[in-house]
Formats: structure tokens, sequence, C-alpha cells
């Protein structure tokens, strides 16, 4: 269940915006806060298929930072605790990502209206390098998305190996 952990954060979202204010980043972070839960799928490598998971997550902001602690569930019997821990400086974010079986990753990415695209350096090789793309998207009022996408090693092709669709609680 590695790939589950990248699912926390879970690039599909492209939404251009200018880059906003510190005052901006605070009330977008604020507007993230809260417990979610919801469904999707995730691929354990970019050549299998998806396993369907059951997630909660709980979101804590302050003015400069976004805490994300969750579970995902899959398979049962599966269960794996997630986390990222992120901060921003002007439009850049960066942090640290738990729950992977790769060990703790790096987060380093930029807002782009109502997304935070990220990119993931993983400890370990997954899916044959080290890297892959992580979006964290307000879904409207009270829904957040998560979507990974990694490079499938064979064709060299983008492939979502993790989508997670989450309501507030």
């Amino acid at each position: 269940m590695k790939i589950i952990s990248m699912a926390i954060l879970a690039g599909s979202l492209t939404l251009m915006h200018a880059p906003q204010s510190a005052a901006g980043e605070e009330q977008f972070l604020d507007s993230l806060e809260g417990q979610y839960e919801g469904k999707g799928q995730v691929r354990l490598r970019t050549n299998r298929g998806p396993i369907n998971v059951t997630c909660s997550f709980r979101s804590t902001a302050t003015a400069n930072s976004l805490s994300l602690d969750g579970r995902c569930r899959g398979l049962v019997v599966v269960s794996r605790s997630v986390g990222a821990k992120l901060t921003h400086n002007g439009n850049s974010y960066k942090g640290s990502y738990i729950g992977a079986g790769s060990g703790p990753a790096t987060l380093a990415g930029k807002r782009q209206g109502d997304a935070l695209h990220l990119t993931i350096n993983w400890a370990k090789e997954v899916n044959g390098d080290r890297r892959a793309q992580l979006s964290v998207a307000k879904a409207g009022a009270s829904g957040l998305t998560l979507t990974t996408t990694d490079k499938d090693p064979a064709s060299g092709k983008p492939v979502v190996t993790s989508k997670i669709v989450l309501q507030r609680q």
C-alpha cells in the first residue's frame, strides 16, 4: 500500500491564476482546515490495477503552514497512516511527507488558484525514479481532491497513481 500514502496530498488539476499575496495564502490555507472523509483509488505501481480506498484526514492550518494527518484503508484489512507538513514563503511551498513505504519524502511547489501543485521527491525509487507530482485542490466550498501522478517507466507517460475525493465533515 506504498502508494496509498501518495494519495494524501493526492497534478491533474491545473487552475492558473496570478501569484497570491501572503494574506491570500493565509486565507487559502485557512479554507483547507477541517476534518475530511472520502474515497478514491490508488495504484501500487503504474502498471497495476487500482485499489479502492476509504480515507479520513484532519487538516490544520496556521498563517503560514498546513498539516494533513490521515489514514487510508483498502483491501479490507490494509490501513496506513499518512501525513504531510507544508510551510509557505511567498507563493512557494516546501515540506515533508510521511507514509510511503519508501520513507519520508520532500515536497516543493506552488499554489495556482485553488490548488497546490507539488513535486514529491521520494527517499527511494518508486516506479523507476524518485519523483512524482501531487495536487491538493479545493473542490467547491467543502471538498478536497488529492491526486498523485507518476511517470510509467515502461512508456514514459504520466499515470494517475492515486485520486482521493474528500468532503469536509
